[in-house]
């Protein structure tokens, strides 16, 4: 079936791009080729005078390449070669002796932002979802069919790699403004007016005067130099040198503007090769797919379980967690809010807690005032269940201790209807030890959130035996509707991010007991990809949760997850982290100013002069993988991608290494048995390799299968 239909209105020629059985459209070979078939007819076509590109999915004009064929290249040469005939596609639009113009309404991203550049003319709708961008460097790679060199010609150099680096997509008012687009219009009248613009153009008309970016930077070679320089520094703190694909962007769009195009085309082309075959790609294509998986993945078997419609969320307790969960249900999910507080003071500031993550969207324009009075309209909270009783799932979010959690869901089970979900927002209590002696204990779940909400993007859904798959599968569609990547773990200790999180910072407490460093610590771990040490995370995530999360675990796996002193000593001297500025580090208005060298004090130990950074790295990253694979054998989730896309987005595991069973496997299980026997012998028997490294070890097996070719 073909992806293209025409009609006809005059002497315009309507495209319409809809591949059939696909929810959205991508650029493939195949497309490519029907399309430079399709351009070529209408050429010939003497009735035809212009051509205007539309979408026939609703709110996606093209989401891109197909990634499916990037998997397949085996070689540079391969990757270049696909490069060179997006090229080879864009060009022929961008020679068509016939005007071209593209009316995009929807996300147009990647390949579909380079075949709208290759149009003579671009007209766009207003609306939200209308968004323009390319993300390519988030699989490690760069605009390769043409874009690395269009864009920065039509914008400038400066807008051109800010988009190009940082990925983000510009909605409607911010591409006119800066000339990503001609025209921007109503929904309703986007293909009249494109079909306007096309008769113009075809009749002779002028071209729209573009801007191509700031006179005094983009239009002499002094401002340029000062935009790839300044650009290459920013990058390179970012990264730390881990994704080529940024920095090789710059080195593109620097030979296209500075070069000419046909040089710019090859840089672009070799460029797109050498880093489709390079392991950080492949990783980050790994886990786009993982991601999109995930979406699809309703936590339970195929054909069970029913989701509960979602549309009025309650919230037990309006402190830090409550509000982030209520401000992002009402600015994600778009359902009504019922906050409650034993003291009404507290319900106060909740709400306007959960308030400020609204305004913050309105402060950055990316909602109407209209909308914002809207959104800020579903809050409401109050000092007692009143409002409850039409909540088809409540979010507890109250103080971590048993006693007080298992009251809340007694008292919730008096207050809301049978079929309501009770979700506990627990970090480490298990959660049949919470829903133990409930009425209805197949509606008790646990949704782990992480802090601050409406930043961090995971969810963990935590059934536990007696969870019905109704209350799952409504738990992980209610979650993707609040914007979270959704895993569903067992209801073991710690679940899955924090139970292999804390022998990671445990270690770290035992080495300052030791006394190294603690801007060691912290600088090894940063330089191996993670976005802060162990040190200045515990300081984020409060010194006091800290303890009592290793209390919670050590009491249910022994001894090997035996807490350092570090953690006690410091809560005596009244430390909490960054929450009350007194921490590992010295803290102003939030933000860190230095190490606290004086912890060392507290623990009666001086820090050393020399130290082994590779031995530091070790020991932290083992204490990781050892927990994973113990972790991933007992069940703790589903699958090797749950648990890579959970430590990914949980804690902030190098993407550029795919997670932490993705290391396992490149290094191989035999490599990491070895690394861990000998930390065993220096250190102790926390590092004693689980048992299942040791069986992968003698059999060769993986945590995923051998990629083909590879």
């Amino acid at each position: 079936m073909s992806a293209f239909s025409v009609e006809r209105r005059g002497a315009v020629a309507i495209v319409t791009f809809d591949t059939p059985h696909d929810a959205v459209n991508k650029i493939s070979k195949a497309i490519g080729w029907e399309l430079e078939e399709l351009v070529q007819r209408l050429e010939a076509d003497e009735v035809v005078k212009a051509i205007v590109i539309r979408s026939g999915k609703p709110d996606i004009f093209i989401a891109g390449a197909d990634i499916d064929e990037f998997v397949m290249l085996r070689s540079v040469e391969e990757a270049t070669r696909l490069s060179k005939d997006g090229q080879l596609l864009m060009q022929r639009i961008a020679d068509s002796s016939k005007p071209v113009v593209a009316a995009i309404h929807g996300a147009c991203l990647g390949g579909g932002l380079e075949l709208s550049l290759a149009c003579s003319y671009r007209v766009a709708s207003d609306h939200p979802k209308t968004v323009l961008g390319f993300p390519e460097v988030q699989l490690g790679l760069l605009p390769g069919a043409g874009g690395s060199n269009r864009l920065p010609r039509l914008i400038g150099a400066h807008a051109a790699l800010d988009m190009i680096l940082t990925a983000r997509s510009e909605r409607g008012k911010k591409a006119l403004a800066i000339g990503l687009i001609d025209e921007l219009v109503p929904e309703s009248i986007l293909v009249d007016i494109a079909v306007v613009a096309a008769e113009r153009l075809s009749r002779g008309g002028k071209q729209p005067k573009r801007r191509g970016g700031s006179l005094w930077i983009d239009g002499n070679p002094l401002g340029r130099l000062m935009v790839y320089r300044k650009s290459r520094e920013q990058v390179t703190k970012k990264t730390g040198g881990h994704y080529p694909a940024p920095l090789r962007a710059i080195e593109v769009v620097r030979t296209a503007l500075e070069h000419g195009m046909a040089r710019g085309l090859e840089a672009e082309a070799q460029a797109f090769g050498e880093l489709a075959m390079t392991d950080v790609s492949r990783r980050l294509i790994e886990i786009f797919f993982a991601t999109t998986e995930l979406r699809k993945d309703d936590g339970v078997p195929s054909g069970y379980g029913h989701a509960r419609p979602v549309r009025r969320l309650g919230v037990v307790g309006s402190g830090f967690m409550g509000s982030g969960v209520a401000g992002t249900a009402v600015l994600q999910a778009g359902v009504e809010v019922r906050m409650k507080d034993a003291d009404l003071a507290k319900v106060g500031r909740g709400l306007k807690a959960a308030t400020d993550i609204i305004t913050a969207q309105l402060l950055r324009r990316r909602m109407t005032p209209h909308e914002y009075v809207r959104k800020c309209a579903y809050l409401s909270g109050s000092g007692d269940f009143e409002g409850f009783g039409g909540a088809d799932i409540v979010v507890e979010a109250v103080f971590e201790e048993l006693a007080v959690k298992r009251q809340v869901v007694a008292d919730l089970e008096g207050a809301v209807p049978p079929g309501t979900v009770i979700a506990t927002n627990t970090s480490t209590l298990p959660v049949h030890d919470i829903a133990s002696g409930a009425q209805h204990p197949e509606r008790i779940l646990g949704m782990h959130f992480f802090s601050p909400v409406e930043k961090m993007p995971l969810l963990e859904v935590i059934p536990t035996d007696q969870t019905s798959a109704d209350a799952i599968v409504t738990a992980v569609q209610f979650g993707r509707r609040m914007g979270k990547t959704v895993i569903v773990v067992a209801d073991s200790p710690g679940f899955w991010v924090n139970r292999i999180l804390l022998p990671y910072l445990n270690e770290a407490g035992l080495m300052i007991e030791e006394g190294v460093p603690i801007e060691i610590i912290d600088d090894v771990m940063t330089r191996w990809g993670f976005p802060v040490g162990p040190l200045a995370l515990m300081d984020q995530v409060g010194l006091d949760v800290g303890e009592k999360a290793g209390k919670v675990m050590h009491a249910a796996l022994g001894d090997r997850l035996r807490p350092s002193r570090v953690i006690p000593v410091m809560r005596a001297d009244d430390r909490q982290g960054r929450k009350n500025a007194r921490g590992f580090y010295f803290y102003k208005d939030g933000h860190s100013t230095g190490v606290d060298n004086s912890v060392f004090g507290l623990l009666g130990v001086r820090p050393l002069g020399e130290v082994d950074k590779q031995k530091v790295q070790d020991r932290l990253v083992f204490a990781m993988l050892n927990e994973a694979a113990r972790a991933m054998s007992e069940g703790v989730v589903r699958t090797p991608r749950d648990g890579d896309v959970g430590a990914l987005f949980g804690i902030g595991f190098p993407a550029f290494r795919g997670g932490p069973l993705r290391v396992l496997d490149a290094m191989g299980a035999a490599e990491a048995v070895a690394k861990l026997d000998k930390l065993a012998a220096t250190h102790g028997t926390r590092f004693e390799p689980a048992p299942v490294l040791d069986e992968m070890a003698r059999t060769g097996q993986r945590w995923y299968p051998a990629p083909a070719g590879r």
